[in-house]
């Protein structure tokens, strides 16, 4: 069963969640990367029994970074070592913990817009690190001169790679990583991986774990990989995250303070583990929707707004549109808003390479995506 259609366009209106509470009732919310699914049974079970037990305090790590080794080995072929990993409350506090461990306040920290919006207040803001900007080439792969050239800068010390990358959905292989991890060890730069999207590479496509080169590249080996369940099962609001560390960074990752463990969820430690030991069915439904819904966006596009510039992601569920060939101005986010009743989120936050753009979530009914898609449409006719 696909779990994109087992809820009600009335039931997904119910919910008191952000996506679905931002707009007015009359917007149909493609933007904040919540999917409309239902729950995978193994974790509403879960979070059944604890209620039940009435089992919530403190949370502890537990098993859960054995529960996530298993699951990696099974969709990837390969585990990180569970010894190395550290519970934070979500993938950004951990980068940010991480960042103030390894690098000095103020030392750059290099990341590849149009990127991930938060990277950018969360390093300059919480880290104290300065935001140093490789734009993507046009195709989303990564320019590894330019790379090159601003790792040799001496106050450059890090480097946060979004790897599956959002918002544009690009999958990065095996030798790219390795010439990427060469050239940060080559200048010293400590590298920081965003994996939460890895479990959502569509069929095809393979995601490579960055820590699964440490044994080729002394800087993967040095590096910190962060994931966790929230993306891929769609528990955003239970907050649980892992840190993995590679075998030369194990004494960074200890140096971590205790209390970043105690900001996670207990709730979020008890469903992610749910979920990684128990919803792998649920997974491959969920991918296997998204595949569709990915065919049809593509279809529907073409068909009704031609002239936006769109590559089908290799993972997530998140489109990347270009809409500067339609002349809605900077931001069509706030035009697509206001004319036709659909939300979106503004490109430009992700860097200045994303002004004209918008990010489309396109995990929810196939119904209401086309209805999405055709309100865009109309706002270009008219």
């Amino acid at each position: 069963m696909n779990p994109l259609t087992e809820l009600s366009i009335e039931e997904l209106r119910a919910r008191q969640s952000l996506k679905w509470r931002t707009y007015e009732p009359d917007v149909i919310p493609m933007w904040v990367a919540e999917m409309d699914t239902t729950l995978p049974s193994a974790v509403a079970e879960a979070l059944r029994s604890a209620v039940g037990r009435s089992d919530t305090g403190y949370p502890w790590p537990g098993t859960l970074p054995e529960a996530y080794c298993e699951f990696s080995q099974r969709r990837f072929g390969w585990a990180p070592d569970e010894a190395r990993s550290r519970l934070v409350p979500d993938v950004m506090q951990g980068i940010v913990y991480v960042l103030r461990t390894v690098t000095a306040r103020g030392d750059g920290v290099v990341v590849n817009p149009p990127v991930y919006h938060p990277f950018f207040p969360f390093i300059r803001n919480h880290a104290d690190r300065r935001v140093v900007t490789v734009p993507l080439r046009p195709d989303a792969g990564l320019d590894l001169d330019a790379l090159a050239s601003v790792f040799a800068q001496p106050d450059v010390t890090a480097y946060l790679l979004c790897n599956p990358h959002n918002p544009t959905g690009h999958v990065y292989d095996r030798a790219t990583l390795l010439a990427v991890a060469e050239l940060a060890q080559r200048h010293g730069v400590r590298m920081l991986v965003d994996e939460i999207h890895a479990a959502l590479t569509f069929p095809g496509v393979t995601a490579v774990p960055f820590l699964s080169l440490a044994d080729e590249v002394e800087a993967a080996a040095r590096a910190f990989v962060f994931t966790s369940a929230s993306k891929a099962f769609n528990l955003p609001g239970l907050k649980a995250a892992l840190v993995f560390a590679g075998p030369a960074a194990a004494e960074d990752l200890a140096e971590l303070p205790w209390e970043v463990v105690v900001g996670a969820g207990h709730f979020g430690v008890i469903g992610s583990e749910a979920a990684l030991r128990y919803g792998d069915s649920w997974l491959d439904a969920l991918i296997g929707g998204l595949t569709e819904n990915r065919a049809l966006l593509g279809r529907l596009l073409g068909e009704l707004l031609p002239d936006v510039g769109y590559r089908p992601p290799d993972a997530t569920y998140l489109a990347w549109l270009d809409c500067r060939a339609l002349g809605l101005g900077e931001n069509p986010m706030q035009v697509f808003l206001d004319r036709g009743r659909v939300g979106l989120v503004n490109g430009a936050p992700f860097g200045e390479s994303g002004r004209g753009h918008v990010r489309l979530n396109f995990a929810t009914r196939p119904d209401l995506l086309a209805e999405g898609v055709q309100r865009m449409a109309s706002v270009v006719s008219r």
